[in-house]
């Protein structure tokens, strides 16, 4: 019998923080970087069985899956069930475009009283609640990685990267919610 490789995911185990922040890695989910025209929002929405946002920093929820605006013409849609993202839409019967990108992102949430200022330390964004409320999203940085940010709660927030920036992101992370502990 051939040795089988097993993959371990990335930041697999890390748990992270401090009194204030919380770091834990999402479990894995599915993802598609989806491109569209305004016209195949309605056939592409009811595909999917939630309302794709048509605005900026704006997302849509239904259940375990969410649709993060990010760009006039493109949303990441994340199903933390694992659903086949990709059957789903193919029979949208519609224009767009659909990459599945399930396996280029992990996601790290931080959670607590000290989330947001954890996140201010390498996020140029202003994240006060009044201007970042629950529910946003946008593509932004997080120190020298692109991340795609999303409130999921007043005191949490879904940080997608790349797989690759994974364990930067999750260090400077750490770091930053040592100094929000204090």
């Amino acid at each position: 019998m051939a040795d089988v490789a097993i993959r371990k995911p990335a930041l697999a185990g890390r748990f992270g923080g401090s009194a204030a922040v919380r770091l834990t890695t999402a479990p894995t989910a599915s993802r598609v970087a989806l491109r569209a025209p305004a016209e195949s929002l309605a056939a592409l929405s009811s595909a999917l069985g939630l309302a794709l946002p048509d605005a900026p920093k704006t997302s849509g929820r239904a259940g375990a899956r969410s649709a993060l605006w990010i760009g006039p013409d493109e949303w990441l849609v994340i199903d933390e069930a694992g659903a086949d993202l990709m059957a789903t839409l193919s029979g949208a019967g519609t224009l767009h475009s659909a990459t599945d990108v399930s396996h280029r992102n992990v996601a790290i949430i931080v959670s607590g009283p000290g989330a947001e200022a954890t996140l201010s330390a390498g996020c140029p964004q202003d994240l006060s609640l009044s201007s970042f409320p629950i529910g946003a999203a946008s593509r932004t940085v997080f120190g020298k990685a692109e991340i795609v940010l999303f409130r999921t709660e007043e005191d949490a927030f879904r940080v997608e990267c790349w797989r690759s920036f994974s364990d930067y992101v999750f260090g400077l992370l750490n770091e930053a919610a040592e100094d929000a502990g204090h």
